[in-house]
């Protein structure tokens, strides 16, 4: 890593944000790795399953919307120990009520949308701490938390079996509150952090037509990752009969490199221009998708197709955000909360999708075709973005 980057900024808050916010995304797409258990428990059919996991996305993309304005009032740090408390007290009540209906299952998907608000705060705290060159390598380190969904797939469907779903609940508590600690002592809030920009600040930025291809842009990539986090591990496990450990566990792989390769998409977006990077990458994730969607026959060929598109897509989310401070230097804390409430957004329609997908039709084909579609959609209007761009400056 550059050495000009390790001194440029403060690496205590930086770790602290990918701390949060990687617990955090633990926590937003755990109704994911448990939905097998939970489906079998409150027999859900496909429908159901896709509803469930994928309200928590949803929920979370409009507290973003809300986090990203009280970032800009308070400052993220205290956003930061406020959210993660009241998820903490939410787990806790959840976990002690021990939900038994599907109707319940909702008040837990919004506590855990509470958590995935969690990117409309961690990133503008990294984000405030580096100069404009670096903003792509800080904020992939940071988004980089989005490994969180990783570990959810990894051990939740175990622990599942272990000691039942509804523990695995109050279980998880135990990371969030090491995590709040660790980020009492690491995140400092910065001396020179910019003023309000109040109320107009949001007419303007949702009055500019980039700002509105940010968060078509990111709700493809991101989109594209949370919306597999969510739902792989059940996808897995319904077209290749895998079991729920197994499942989780192909699942956590492909988002942890979807996750690591965020800096990565940051770093190459810095070297070579956001745009130039995405569309390459909606390009290539636009072929993953639609070979997919063609119903591979076995999990040794789905799998490679499911690892290069998350890695397309992780690179894609690393990429979106070096354009956000660089075209909105003085709205990071609005913007972020509106392109991240759109990649929420994606995530809700791709596992929603999917869901509806495999009850109405018996497959999930039509889903990986839509998306497809869409990220070759994306793929166009990035050109056609870039050429403007390019006109402009």
């Amino acid at each position: 890593m550059d050495r000009g980057f390790l001194k440029a900024g403060h690496a205590p808050t930086l770790l602290a944000a990918f701390l949060y916010f990687d617990v955090s995304f633990m926590i937003w797409v755990l109704l994911g790795p448990l939905g097998i258990a939970i489906a079998h428990d409150l027999h859900l059919n496909a429908g159901q399953k896709g509803l469930l996991v994928a309200t928590p996305v949803l929920a979370g993309a409009g507290f973003r919307v809300l986090a990203g304005g009280l970032v800009d009032v308070f400052g993220p740090r205290h956003v930061a120990i406020a959210a993660q408390l009241t998820v903490i007290i939410g787990l806790v009540l959840i976990w002690y009520l021990a939900p038994h209906t599907y109707a319940q299952m909702f008040g837990l998907a919004g506590i855990l949308g509470i958590a995935g608000a969690s990117f409309a705060i961690a990133l503008p705290l990294a984000s405030v701490w580096y100069p404009p060159h670096y903003q792509g390598t800080a904020l992939g380190i940071a988004g980089a938390g989005n490994s969180g969904t990783a570990l959810a797939s990894l051990f939740a469907p175990g622990l599942a079996v272990l000691v039942g779903w509804r523990n695995v609940i109050g279980l998880a508590t135990f990371p969030l509150i090491c995590v709040l600690l660790l980020f009492l002592v690491l995140a400092k809030e910065p001396a020179n952090r910019p003023p309000s920009p109040g109320l107009r600040a949001w007419g303007s930025v949702l009055g500019s037509v980039d700002s509105w291809l940010l968060m078509f842009f990111y709700s493809v990539t991101f989109g594209g990752f949370v919306g597999l986090a969510s739902f792989l591990t059940i996808y897995f496990n319904d077209q290749y009969s895998l079991s729920p450990a197994v499942a989780g566990a192909c699942t956590a792989f492909v988002v942890f490199v979807g996750s690591f390769v965020r800096p990565v998409g940051g770093a190459f977006a810095d070297r070579v221009g956001g745009t130039k990077a995405l569309i390459v990458l909606y390009a290539i994730a636009a072929f993953c998708f639609g070979i997919i969607s063609l119903g591979l026959p076995t999990i040794y060929l789905a799998f490679p197709a499911f690892f290069f598109g998350m890695l397309t897509l992780g690179l894609g989310n690393g990429a979106v955000f070096q354009l956000v401070p660089t075209r909105f230097p003085r709205q990071v804390g609005i913007l972020t909360g509106l392109v991240g409430m759109a990649g929420g957004v994606g995530g809700f329609y791709l596992a929603l999708s999917l869901g509806e997908a495999r009850q109405i039709v018996n497959s999930y084909g039509p889903g990986f075709l839509a998306f497809a579609g869409i990220c070759l959609i994306a793929c166009i209007s990035v050109v056609l973005c870039h050429r403007r761009w390019m006109e402009k400056a």
